[in-house]
């Protein structure tokens, strides 16, 4: 499994995270919740080794700080939440990035930029230029170049883990779905995924664990049925929140059901 185990940043003289500690399992879904500055970001920069920190971060067994780079590259792949690219790259040429950063597990992996683009809805696309495309267009090709460095979700018999920071933030209700299904399949395989979400339906119906985070500190951990009552809910982001119950005066609201029609 991927641990995080009493992980506390400081930054300047600033405490982001105290002592935060979670398990994400392979076969699982779990998802980050938590208000704007509650250190989610911060904490998945944490476990994939981007930030430096104190407490532990072990990917199945092995202590992260002692991996080389491409063998942390190997078990995980991460997707940030936001790329900028300055020169004119194609999409091909940014999704197969993918695959030199890691191993993908299969045969050929020429074949891989164009299988990652048609698992995230751009078949068709390789040859644009990366700037031309739409903000949400270029996220999911940035999803396209993460699977690439993962594709096989078990490699060598050890699970690989999917680390997404906010993956939906600029995608249309369709490719929210998608991208979730997409997760919830890589899990299935046999891999692990932690996602940054701040949606909290798409959170409770995507996921199987959910860590609840807080000004730097893991307020709940557990099954969506665990942590999404009111009682932790509306302290936590400091608003009414009724979880399971109609809006007052009949206003609708849309909860998402299934990626597949």
């Amino acid at each position: 499994m991927l641990e995080a185990l009493d992980v506390s940043v400081v930054i300047g003289r600033k405490p982001i995270l105290d002592d935060v500690s979670f398990a994400a399992r392979p076969g699982e879904v779990t998802a980050i919740i938590g208000p704007n500055g509650s250190g989610k970001t911060t904490l998945l920069k944490s476990i994939c080794g981007d930030i430096a920190h104190d407490g532990r971060v072990v990917i199945n067994g092995q202590d992260l700080r002692r991996l080389k780079p491409w063998q942390a590259a190997t078990l995980r792949a991460v997707l940030p939440q936001s790329t900028t690219l300055s020169f004119p790259f194609t999409v091909r040429e940014v999704v197969a990035l993918g695959t030199t950063a890691g191993r993908s597990g299969i045969d050929d992996p020429e074949r891989l930029p164009e299988m990652a683009l048609e698992r995230v809805d751009l078949a068709g696309f390789a040859g644009r230029f990366y700037q031309e495309l739409s903000g949400g267009e270029q996220q999911r090709v940035q999803l396209a170049r993460v699977l690439c460095q993962v594709w096989r979700p078990v490699l060598d018999g050890a699970p690989r883990y999917l680390l997404l920071d906010e993956p939906v933030s600029s995608l249309d209700i369709k490719h929210q779905l998608a991208i979730m299904q997409i997760a919830r399949e890589f899990a299935a395989d046999g891999g692990g995924v932690v996602a940054v979400l701040h949606d909290l339906n798409l959170a409770a119906m995507a996921s199987d664990r959910i860590l609840v985070m807080r000004k730097g500190r893991a307020v709940a951990f557990g099954t969506p049925q665990e942590v999404l009552r009111d009682e932790v809910v509306n302290p936590v982001f400091e608003c009414d929140l009724r979880v399971g119950g109609l809006p007052a005066g009949g206003t609708p609201f849309v909860l998402p059901q299934s990626s597949q029609r």
